[in-house]
C-alpha cells in the first residue's frame, strides 16, 4: 500500500503544473475568469487561441508521462510484477493535481489531457486506440467533450478486456484494483464533466471548430 501512496503522491505534485495557467499569467490574464473558467486545453484554445490550446494539450499531458516515468524508476526493479498498477495510480494522482490544485483553491482543469498523458505512457496501442476514438467522436459531432468523454470510457473497457487477456501480466486481485482505478478515473471524467453533459441533453453545448475564430 506505500507504493500506491507514493505514486499517488508523485502523481498529484506533478498534477500541480497547470499549463494552461501558468500560460496565461504570461500573457497576463487568468483563463480561469475567461470562457468556461476551466483551465484545461480547451478553453485556453478558445480564450487564447490555437498555440495556447496546442501548448497547453502537450504540457498537460507530458507533465502525466514524466511522473509515470520517475515511479517506473524508483519501483520497476522492486513492484516490477505490479508497474502497470503503479503507473495507473500515479497517472490518478496527477489528473486529482490538475483537477484540484490547492494553491489555486481547488480549481483546475478536467483532467483529459493529463488522463491522454497516462494512457500513452501506460500503454502506447491503447493511446492509439485512443487517439482514433476521440477523432471519431469530436470530428462527427465538433464537441470536445463527447470526444473526452468517449475516450476515458473507452479506456476503462479497454483496461477490462485487455486486462483479462492479460496484457499486464498481474493476478486476478491486482487486475481488479487496476480496473477499479481506471473506474474512477472514468467516473472522475463523468463528473468534472458533468456540466457539458447537461449541455450536451439540452443542446446548449459549445461547438468548437480548429478551421475558425469561435
Amino acid at each position: 500500500m506505500g507504493a500506491r501512496i507514493i505514486c499517488v503522491v508523485i502523481g498529484y505534485l506533478f498534477g500541480l503544473f497547470q499549463t494552461g495557467y501558468f500560460y496565461g499569467k504570461a500573457h497576463g490574464i487568468d483563463i480561469r475568469q475567461h470562457g468556461s473558467g476551466n483551465a484545461g486545453t480547451t478553453n485556453a484554445l478558445r480564450t487564447l487561441g490555437k498555440k495556447a490550446g496546442a501548448i497547453t494539450l502537450l504540457g498537460d499531458a507530458f507533465k502525466c508521462v514524466v511522473a509515470v516515468l520517475v515511479t517506473w524508476l524508483l519501483f520497476h526493479n522492486s513492484q516490477a510484477d505490479i508497474m502497470s498498477l503503479l503507473n495507473l495510480y500515479t497517472g490518478a494522482g496527477v489528473v486529482l493535481g490538475h483537477n484540484y490544485p490547492f494553491y489555486l483553491k481547488f480549481k483546475g482543469g478536467k483532467g483529459i489531457a493529463a488522463t491522454g498523458g497516462l494512457i500513452v505512457a501506460f500503454n502506447l496501442p491503447m493511446a492509439g486506440i485512443g487517439l482514433v476514438t476521440f477523432a471519431l467522436g469530436y470530428g462527427i459531432t465538433k464537441y470536445v467533450s463527447v470526444g473526452s468523454l468517449l475516450v476515458v470510457t473507452g479506456f476503462l473497457i479497454e483496461l477490462v478486456v485487455f486486462g483479462q487477456m492479460g496484457w499486464f501480466g498481474m493476478s486476478g486481485a491486482h487486475r481488479i484494483e487496476l480496473y477499479i482505478v481506471g473506474a474512477f478515473l472514468t467516473l472522475l471524467a463523468v463528473w468534472r464533466h458533468r456540466e457539458n453533459i447537461k449541455r450536451l441533453i439540452h443542446g446548449t453545448e459549445n461547438k468548437t471548430y480548429l478551421s475558425k475564430k469561435n
